[in-house]
């Protein structure tokens, strides 16, 4: 009986191989190394709904082309809460590591910058920028804690607990993504506790930033060959020589990015309210109503994407209510005068400070030039309806009062005059001969009540 012909392990292993290679399983993901480009994006300004939006698109872009790192190129003042933790969200789950640069030289990482920083897995820095003041807005800066003999540790008064609620949870969301990426997390919580700021310089001395780099090829030279701690494991950046290529946010997220300025967005409030109301006041000029009507959606659009307060919202549309009732009944102008206080008062308490960690407000000089505007604006139009109720009417009934005219017949207490080159049936209190001027006094349907002009005069 033949034996069965025995299948060596070496043959074993080169199919398993064969498998592991056409399943793709071959070797450990953290291992291969990615075949794209390394992928560029830049924010300036604000962080917004916009900006999340953007790096959740260049993350899915860089998954999808295999790129071995993002590079995120930031200059922000701070921005919106909830959009900063989107964006943490995103690079702590991302399949592609990515490199935060604050650059160019004069940019800044403040407030949402520096979470951002402290969340990427690589964090650099141009020479000549600076990040830190990551303390939230809504509480402004507090003083630092007290370090007088016997006071150390001391409890403070109960009425501070929603502040020091809301800063100890700002100050260990810091420090524990210091902890996550190896950082300086005494540092994190004095930017917070603080508004403690630093330069390039120093942010690389005290550990608080990776790479200090001018250029980009500058900062991929550096990170190149670093090991980053990722979703799925460690990895080894592979950067160094790679092509480099920007990523463009598109027009949809750059006109986003725009009018969600609190300023843009008011102004494009301001430009469709009055836009409609001429409108209004002149119907079929249609520019007005249509340059309006988009300004006012855009203005809409923006208000959707930013933390807006009920109580502004409500002022606003009062004060819209109020001046569109002062144009269908203009009157001395108190509907029109309180529309524009309500309007004005709106604008200021509008948008919600504490959903940001920057200024967000409509800056004082332009509610107080819209004010002007609109000022200047309803004193037009009730200059214009006050010289109209003054005019001297020349249409309808009204027109024949006071028009001269000539008898051309009379006989018993009535007869025919000429007014306006018109031939009418007259009435008048005494006799009137054939040719004498007279004045019409009243108008009753197609008859005229007459005065001879030589009697009206005396």
């Amino acid at each position: 009986m033949q034996r069965p012909q025995r299948v060596r392990p070496t043959a074993i292993r080169r199919v398993w191989l064969l498998l592991g290679l056409l399943l793709g399983l071959g070797e450990p993901a953290a291992a291969r190394e990615p075949a794209g480009p390394v992928l560029v994006i830049e924010i300036d300004g604000a962080i917004g709904v916009a900006s999340a939006e953007f790096l959740d698109k260049a993350l899915a872009e860089a998954r999808v082309r295999d790129a071995p790192a993002l590079v995120l190129r930031l200059d922000t003042p701070g921005g919106l809460v909830t959009s900063t933790r989107v964006m943490i969200k995103a690079i702590l789950g991302s399949a592609t590591p990515v490199i935060l640069w604050v650059a160019p030289a004069g940019a800044r990482a403040a407030s949402a910058g520096t979470y951002l920083s402290y969340a990427a897995h690589v964090a650099a820095m141009a020479p000549g920028t600076h990040l830190g003041a990551a303390t939230p807005i809504a509480l402004g800066a507090p003083p630092a804690p007290s370090r007088e003999p016997g006071r150390e540790g001391e409890r403070p008064p109960a009425g501070d607990a929603a502040e020091r609620k809301v800063l100890n949870d700002a100050i260990a969301y810091l420090r524990s993504l210091a902890q996550l990426r190896g950082r300086n997390a005494e540092w994190a919580q004095e930017a917070v506790e603080k508004a403690a700021t630093l330069t390039a310089e120093e942010a690389a001395a005290r550990g608080v930033v990776d790479i200090l780099a001018g250029t980009i090829e500058e900062l991929l030279d550096k990170a190149h060959g670093r090991t980053v701690k990722m979703a799925e494991g460690e990895r080894v950046l592979d950067v160094k020589g790679r092509p480099v290529e920007s990523l463009d946010p598109g027009l949809r997220l750059r006109v986003m990015q725009a009018i969600a300025d609190p300023n843009i967005a008011f102004i494009l409030l301001l430009v469709g309210v009055y836009g409609i109301l001429f409108e209004f006041w002149n119907p079929g000029t249609f520019v007005p109503g249509i340059v309006g009507g988009i300004s006012l959606f855009l203005a809409l659009a923006a208000l959707s994407v930013l933390p807006v307060q009920m109580a502004g919202v409500a002022l606003l549309l009062l004060g819209v209510a109020l001046m569109v009732a002062e144009a269908f009944t203009p009157g001395i102008g108190i509907l029109g005068l309180g529309g524009l206080v309500a309007f004005a008062a709106g604008a200021l308490f509008l948008f919600d400070p504490a959903a940001a960690d920057f200024d967000l407000r409509v800056a004082l000089p332009v509610v107080i030039a819209a004010t002007g505007v609109s000022a200047l604006l309803l004193m037009g139009v009730l200059g214009a309806a006050m010289g109209a109720r003054r005019r001297k009417v020349v249409s309808g009934a009204e027109a024949m009062l006071g028009a001269e005219g000539e008898v051309v017949s009379w006989r018993d207490g009535h007869g025919t005059v000429r007014v306006l080159g018109e031939l009418w049936e007259a009435r008048a209190a005494r006799p009137l001969p054939p040719g004498s001027a007279v004045r019409v006094t009243e108008r009753k349907g197609l008859v005229l009540t007459v005065e001879p002009i030589a009697e009206g005069r005396s």
